[in-house]
């Protein structure tokens, strides 16, 4: 009997885990060139100066590419280094949190305390998406060391960090914040907290906020560093049906009824030039001007099959922090992605978030590359029994 062993597609040798969520992934990369090149000529018409359409779109590229380099080394790394990492990463990040916040001032006109700038390379990041995205991954891994948890026995080990790193973002960046703690619900939910102590966290979480912006609104005073009077603002004009609607959302529903089914196509898009933050925050708007209603159902129904690939990968892999980790990672981008969305529909009140792998930007996006990086890590393990199993095939026998 000979056996020889199959010749693998030579893509086998660098593309690692799920096969799916790499297509899924390539998709909306490859497609985010088509808004932002579109979208783009709204920043050249504020920003002017030097810049061009074609510069703006070589930025996006590079951003992508970027983004694709930190996929393509994050698969090859191990799990078992993602769960030491969470313990090392926290004082880290709490250290770049204090930072960051401790800056107070303005970059291009907006607060700088949720980007953390470095001088020397002038560079600047978003440093609540890292903090985001490692508390996340202690959380998985302090669920899944304990059989028996409780509000009591967790509390200064989880809790505590838990508020402390959300605490620190909140101030500067409340929507991020706020996602980033629902997140952590539905992790603490799924990784077997008693649903009970979940709401205990969930009252604390909305009394410590509410102590916060009382204290802001009653004591504090305007002035551009303080979050909580755009916050008012924005609530109060989401909630009251009455008043007029905000120059962002008349513009982005305006572009939503000109996209009508089919959309205007590529590149046609009107609202484009007066829609503020069209190539980041409102990115969907435009998609669905120049794709129509179709485009934009198409684009959430990419999205859904992400998530469905998430809970596959999460119910088959045997390790239970693995299991959580890849929960604890993906569903956050999910959820972002839908409050983009919900936030260009009007359902939402506005708030600053990206849509994942499409708006152009930098630290969010390679944050949401590292993720499916540990996603696709993590897959790999589903994948080597059966690829052992298949990759020698009998192709000749003799007696």
């Amino acid at each position: 009997m000979k056996i020889y062993k199959k010749k693998d597609f030579f893509l086998n040798k660098y593309i690692k885990g799920d096969r799916y969520l790499w297509a899924f992934i390539s998709l909306l990369a490859i497609f985010s060139f088509l808004p932002v090149y579109s979208a783009s000529t709204n920043l050249v018409t504020t920003y002017g100066g030097s810049n061009t359409v074609f510069s703006y779109l070589l930025k996006h590229a590079i951003f992508l590419l970027v983004g694709f380099c930190i996929l393509f080394v994050t698969q090859f790394i191990d799990y078992k280094y993602f769960y030491r990492m969470s313990i090392l990463s926290m004082p880290i990040v709490f250290i770049l949190l204090i930072f960051t916040i401790s800056q107070r001032k303005e970059l291009d006109g907006v607060n700088a305390s949720r980007w953390l700038h470095i001088p020397i390379i002038n560079i600047s990041f978003q440093t609540s998406s890292i903090a985001g995205l490692v508390l996340f991954i202690y959380c998985a891994r302090y669920l899944a060391n304990k059989k028996k948890i409780n509000f009591i026995n967790s509390f200064f080990p989880l809790l505590f960090p838990i508020f402390l790193i959300i605490g620190l973002i909140f101030p500067a960046n409340g929507s991020t914040a706020v996602i980033v703690f629902l997140s952590v619900l539905i992790l603490l939910f799924i990784g077997g907290y008693p649903f009970i102590s979940v709401i205990g966290v969930l009252s604390m979480g909305i009394l410590f906020s509410g102590i916060y912006i009382y204290s802001v609104i009653k004591w504090g005073y305007k002035n551009p560093m303080n979050r909580v009077y755009t916050w008012k603002s924005r609530i109060e004009k989401f909630l009251d049906h009455e008043s007029k609607e905000s120059y962002q959302m008349k513009q982005s529903k305006m572009a939503i009824v000109l996209g009508n089914k089919f959309g205007r196509g590529p590149g046609k898009s009107v609202l484009k030039a007066f829609l503020p933050q069209s190539s980041s925050d409102f990115i969907y708007a435009i998609i669905i001007e120049e794709y129509g209603s179709v485009g934009g159902v198409i684009l959430l129904f990419i999205y859904i099959l992400i998530l469905m690939r998430i809970m596959i990968i999460a119910t088959k892999v045997t390790n239970y922090f693995c299991s959580l980790l890849v929960l604890a990672v993906g569903f956050p981008i999910i959820n972002q992605a839908l409050i983009n969305m919900g936030i260009a529909v009007g359902l939402f009140p506005v708030t600053g978030q990206t849509l994942p792998l499409i708006s152009a930007g930098g630290t969010s996006m390679w944050v949401t590359f590292f993720s499916f990086g540990i996603i696709l890590s993590v897959s790999k393990m589903i994948y080597k029994n059966s690829t052992n199993d298949s990759n020698y095939n009998i192709i000749h026998h003799e007696s």
